[in-house]
């Protein structure tokens, strides 16, 4: 394969990829969603996230023990407490990542 036809599927990959993405927000841009996908969209992020959580502290790379440590334990537990009190993802985030680093800088 040379260059130009390597550059040439790279952009057609790319430009149908954006199309695939843009599609829907640029043919419902002038529509009112139903109530029922705006909840479900508003779970969308915080899912997200907590299965980034899941897979990274359940992950090992070793293969021996469970993986877990010390800081991850502290920045999940701030989180959860932080997402249980103010109901905000944000907040959420920002603490875990606090809790997170300190707990690294100390252990």
């Amino acid at each position: 394969m040379t260059f130009a036809v390597a550059v040439a599927v790279t952009l057609a990959i790319a430009l149908g990829t954006y199309l695939m993405r843009a599609a829907p927000a640029l043919l419902l841009a002038d529509r009112e969603l139903p109530s029922v996908a705006e909840r479900a969209l508003r779970n969308v992020g915080p899912a997200v996230l907590a299965a980034l959580v899941v897979v990274s502290i359940a992950a090992t790379g070793d293969g021996e023990g469970t993986g877990i440590e010390v800081a991850e334990v502290a920045a999940v537990a701030a989180a959860g407490v932080v997402a249980w009190w103010r109901r905000n993802l944000i907040w959420s985030l920002v603490a875990g990542m606090a809790a997170l680093w300190i707990t690294l800088a100390f252990v």
